[in-house]
């Protein structure tokens, strides 16, 4: 099982990677929530914000697997605490990586090594798209997609 997308985004690497780690960019693009590392490999990371457990919920967390600004974001994830009482049997990694294409970002987004049968890959299949799409325009404009949420 692997979700694979490629995205073209009017602006440097620079600007993409600010928009995946920044907390104004994440808050923007992943669904309210802010990322919490260090952004160093083998540290811990978690996407948090509003959800089941208040403000803080704790939508993703994992380990971080390399991060090169500009370049490569990679973590293993597993679903937060309150989605899945075996959250921390379920896994997958997820690999951004950012190319300048002429004057724009070509970003590539791979999301493999699903644990077998696991419950949120058809989650994640519809989502990303709506993700990526809103990391495009959020970048490109400072401006999100009204998704009728």
């Amino acid at each position: 099982m692997e979700l694979n997308y490629v995205f073209y985004i009017d602006a440097s690497p620079e600007q993409v990677w600010q928009t995946l780690v920044s907390p104004e960019g994440t808050r923007s693009t992943f669904f309210g929530t802010v990322l919490n590392s260090a952004l160093e490999p083998g540290s811990s990371f978690e996407y948090v914000g509003p959800g089941a457990d208040g403000e803080n919920t704790v939508h993703v967390y994992g380990t971080i697997l390399e991060a090169d600004p500009g370049k490569v974001l990679s973590y293993l994830e597993h679903p937060g605490p309150s989605y899945r009482d075996n959250h921390d049997e379920l896994e997958s990694r997820v690999t951004f990586t950012l190319e300048t294409v002429g004057s724009c970002t070509k970003l590539t987004l791979v999301n493999d090594q699903w644990t077998p049968d696991h419950p949120s890959f058809a989650n994640s299949k519809e989502h990303w798209w709506m993700m990526l799409s809103n990391i495009k325009t959020y970048t490109e404009t400072g401006k999100t997609l009204d998704f009728g949420w």
